[in-house]
């Protein structure tokens, strides 16, 4: 087979430019003898309505709840018990089920307790793990990554998600795509050739040269998931949306047993300002749906040896007010929830210190109160699940405020 010389250079090109066009958050990879476990964490970018997911079930709080959403609430009789005060919002049913077996934990009045009701504000303020600054130089996750005991190597950082999220600002390793067909160079027959010349074109040590062979690294440690259809295990079966594409490609790499440590995921859509009656089914509905069947089977694909070492944390960056508004929708809150999974896991309960729904217990009068900041369910994390006890690097300032919950085993 001839090649000419525009088609070796159009090949080698396209290497290149594969990384501006990928999808997944960020990976991060350890050594394979790396005994922390892997987190992933998904971000539910718009704020999502936690007095909706997880509403008051009974007593007065119950009361204040219907009295403040007539057409938005969601009926008791609708909701999926969780304990004698709280019930979980039925679209969200695949995950009740991991909740009754102890595997789910869910953490209730928790967020960023910082004054601000501006997305793109209280998104910097969690992901760079320095509320009220934005001027920080690193996310929380780099921060976690430079400063942990255990060595990395192999992929590096991914994301699933258009762009590197703030929480990995700062890694110009992280990697983002939402399959691993994002991923891949031209083919033409001379695919080796191809990489040994470019591994010689950027064998110099500027930042250019070095991202440069990160992606070329990147493309040969993909290469195996593009050679074969996966088939995920435990009669598991995402669904076929962009979040199951997502969950699928963690799993995916999670099962090459490479020393996956990091992955995120972005989910937006959660700005509910209108049409949030559960009467009509429901946009809010929709989402929750496509969240909760995608992690519960991607919970149940891994679950043949590898959730023992898996750790995920679903969080948002506010909740929603408590009244809804004259659109049937909500506008931004404060207080928000929180979900963590993994097989060493004190779950199947709410922890929660749960201030009430009345005026005088409502942030600002009108918002569920912050009574657990967001840096303490993942400074718990960090130090008994990821093996890092470095808590003032990776969220300065708050190591004298941390208290763990018992959440994590």
């Amino acid at each position: 087979m001839s090649l000419t010389r525009r088609q070796f250079l159009q090949g080698c090109s396209s290497a290149i430019a594969a990384l501006a066009g990928a999808r997944l958050t960020s990976l991060a990879y350890a050594a394979p003898d790396n005994p922390s476990d892997a987190l992933v964490v998904v971000f539910l970018r718009g704020g999502w309505d936690a007095l909706n997911v997880v509403p008051p079930l009974q007593g007065e709080d119950r009361g204040l709840y219907e009295k403040a959403r007539p057409t938005i609430q969601i009926p008791a009789r609708s909701l999926l018990n969780l304990n004698d005060q709280f019930g979980l919002h039925p679209a969200l049913a695949p995950l009740h089920n991991l909740y009754q077996d102890g595997k789910m934990g869910i953490i209730h009045a928790a967020g960023l307790d910082y004054d601000t009701r501006s997305h793109f504000d209280a998104m910097e303020f969690m992901e760079l793990g320095t509320p009220g600054n934005k001027s920080t130089a690193t996310g929380w996750i780099t921060r976690h990554l430079q400063s942990a005991p255990l060595p990395v190597s192999g992929l590096l950082p991914v994301a699933c998600a258009p762009s590197q999220p703030s929480a990995l600002l700062g890694n110009a390793a992280a990697i983002s795509l939402s399959s691993p067909d994002d991923l891949s160079q031209w083919d033409n027959g001379f695919l080796a050739e191809q990489q040994t010349a470019l591994r010689r074109l950027y064998a110099g040590g500027s930042v250019l040269h070095q991202s440069g062979l990160r992606t070329l690294d990147a493309l040969s440690a993909i290469a195996p998931l593009r050679e074969q259809e996966y088939r995920p295990q435990n009669g598991a079966r995402y669904r076929e949306d962009d979040l199951g594409r997502q969950f699928q490609t963690i799993a995916r790499l999670l099962k090459m047993e490479g020393g996956l440590r990091v992955a995120t995921i972005d989910y937006g859509g959660w700005d509910t300002h209108e049409h949030q009656n559960y009467d009509e089914g429901g946009y809010l509905g929709d989402m929750l749906a496509s969240l909760g069947e995608n992690l519960a089977n991607f919970y149940l694909d891994l679950d043949s040896g590898y959730t023992q070492k898996l750790s995920v944390v679903v969080l948002s960056e506010f909740g929603r007010r408590l009244a809804q508004n004259d659109s049937n929708g909500t506008d931004h809150g404060h207080g928000s929830v929180m979900l963590a999974l993994g097989g060493s896991l004190n779950g199947g309960k709410i922890y929660a210190d749960w201030r009430g729904l009345a005026n005088d217990q409502l942030y600002d009068r009108a918002d569920l109160a912050v009574t657990t900041d967001y840096r303490q369910i993942l400074g718990e994390l960090l130090t008994l699940r990821l093996g890092n006890p470095n808590l003032e690097t990776v969220f300065p300032g708050f190591s004298a405020s941390y208290r763990p919950l018992g959440l994590f085993a």
